[in-house]
């Protein structure tokens, strides 16, 4: 992280619907539905069953589009674009925060410690870079004032535990 703040704890249950997840990155929805339809970022929580039916993204799925939009306005080719994004997608939401991508323009390198990142400057590679930390900010503050929706599928341990007990009383 840049400064060393703590992030704070995500709600993995917290549902994010299409226009919203427009909203907080900055892309059109012709956009988001290009993306999902290619499969470049998918909404991990509810993908799209039909005419009608409404895609849910997580918090995590917010962020990553957030990230392919600032590669995309920087220049870098879609085929670039979609390696990050399948790096992105391999790690846990935790780990995310210490990630910078940087690049040459042609090229994304994920980089996980001050010292890769030195190391890709002095080789002469790195011409900007991407704090994954201070993009998951930027998607934090735009999705405080927008509207959420709980996954019914994810229950939270508290329901686990109420669920059980209703079936052992039974």
């Amino acid at each position: 992280m840049l400064f060393g703040d703590p992030l704070a704890q995500i709600d993995v249950s917290a549902g994010y619907r299409g226009p919203v997840a427009c909203e907080a990155t900055g892309i059109t929805y012709r956009q988001l539905d290009y993306w999902a339809r290619t499969g470049l970022v998918e909404p991990s929580l509810r993908a799209a069953a039909g005419s009608g039916s409404q895609r849910l993204y997580s918090f995590k799925d917010i962020l990553v589009l957030k990230v392919v939009k600032k590669l995309l306005d920087t220049g870098i080719s879609l085929q670039q674009v979609r390696v990050a994004v399948k790096q992105l997608s391999e790690r846990g939401i935790d780990d995310l925060a210490s990630i910078t991508l940087m690049s040459d323009g042609a090229s994304v390198y994920e980089c996980s410690s001050p010292d890769e990142i030195v190391d890709l400057l002095q080789g002469g590679q790195g011409v900007f870079g991407i704090a994954v930390g201070r993009v998951w900010r930027e998607v934090e503050g735009s999705l405080a004032a927008l509207p959420v929706e709980s996954d019914p599928s994810v229950i939270s341990i508290d329901e686990a535990r109420r669920r059980r007990a209703n079936r052992a009383a039974s």
